[in-house]
């Protein structure tokens, strides 16, 4: 796997590539260099759509612009700082990706890589093909890689350690298999705002894009409020009307119409927008096309209750409220030490 600076800059030039992409995307001429890799990238980026309705190619783009801007020098190293890297043997790390948003499971490999370990790689069927393509990539960047990231189609059967992101359901499935060996067994997780009634039109159009950004299938896609009693969401509705255009998307418009069919059958009471709903509901995770709210009382009763709840949270936005929160419209786009679920993968894989 060569060593740690090989790793690293393996990595750098994947950033350098993907922010050279994006300015590529906007308009700029292409690096003579890259054409071919372009070109296969557009193909990817064309067929993954019709593949996978939700993988559009604006969310495409978001996406590798947000890996990007984290795979730099800088943003690595700073990553690594505080970890200790000490000569150990190669471990086989198995990572079962999911696929709910594109590039979903990069982080598990970046880690296992940047740590000197194998990866096994479980594909989800919703996102085959990335993954693939910037694996070669990095080979191509760094020959010391090559064999140590492997995809593999089959039952994985030899593996010293795994790293597993699902459902509540399949995180059962995974404990039954995988429980006996040193694991991450990630399950569902939502993202929550926390609203007090003093935010700018602005910080609500910004937390449109913690809601909407991939179409709220994401554990960082805000599915939840928590507002103020009585509180009156007009300016909420108009700050987010910039994204009436999810209505044109044929899938989530497919997902908003059934959706609101069965709280008009259901005699449910709902807020909406003719493309969004909101609607009162004590659980966390909401349909496509809906955000479900709660109102509350006190924010100190508010904050009790989260942190008694916060196996089921991922993010938290609000201003001011919170130590951990995560400012308006800044979600989707976490940096390299921002772990899914809080565990800390370079530790879990230093010490396995």
């Amino acid at each position: 796997m060569g060593t740690l600076e090989q790793r690293i800059q393996a990595f750098v030039k994947l950033g350098e590539f993907l922010r050279t992409y994006g300015r590529y995307k906007a308009g700029e001429t292409a690096p003579a260099d890259k054409l071919t890799s372009f070109s296969k990238l557009d193909d990817i980026v064309s067929k993954a759509g019709h593949k996978n309705g939700w993988f559009t190619e604006e969310n495409l783009l978001y996406a590798f612009s947000a890996w990007g801007e984290v795979l730099t020098p800088q943003g690595i190293n700073d990553w690594l700082t505080s970890y200790s890297f000490k000569k150990t043997p190669s471990k086989q790390v198995a990572i079962i990706m999911a696929g709910n948003i594109p590039m979903v499971g990069f982080h598990d490999l970046l880690a296992v890589v940047l740590t000197g370990n194998r990866a096994i790689i479980k594909l989800s069927s919703n996102d085959t093909d990335f993954i693939p393509f910037f694996i070669s990539l990095l080979e191509t960047y760094e020959s010391a890689l090559k064999g140590g990231m492997i995809i593999t189609k089959g039952t994985l059967t030899s593996f010293d350690a795994v790293i597993a992101t699902g459902s509540n359901n399949t995180s059962r499935y995974f404990e039954y298999y995988f429980g006996h060996k040193p694991n991450i067994i990630r399950k569902n997780r939502n993202s929550i705002a926390i609203l007090t009634g003093s935010e700018s039109k602005e910080q609500l159009s910004s937390l449109g894009e913690d809601i909407f950004r991939y179409f709220g299938l994401g554990c960082r896609s805000v599915s939840k409020l928590f507002v103020p009693q009585g509180y009156d969401f007009d300016l909420f509705f108009e700050a987010i009307a910039s994204y009436s255009f999810l209505k044109d998307h044929h899938k989530y418009h497919n997902n908003y119409d059934y959706n609101k069919a069965v709280y008009l059958m259901s005699q449910f009471p709902f807020l909406d927008n003719n493309f969004f709903m909101l609607k009162e509901d004590k659980h966390y995770a909401s349909p496509i096309g809906t955000v479900f709210y709660e109102q509350y009382s006190s924010l100190d009763t508010l904050i009790a209750k989260l942190e008694r709840e916060k196996d089921q949270i991922q993010c938290v936005v609000s201003q001011g409220v919170m130590d951990n929160e995560i400012p308006f419209g800044n979600t989707q786009a976490p940096l390299l030490t921002d772990y899914a679920d809080g565990v800390d993968t370079v530790e879990f894989l230093l010490k396995t």
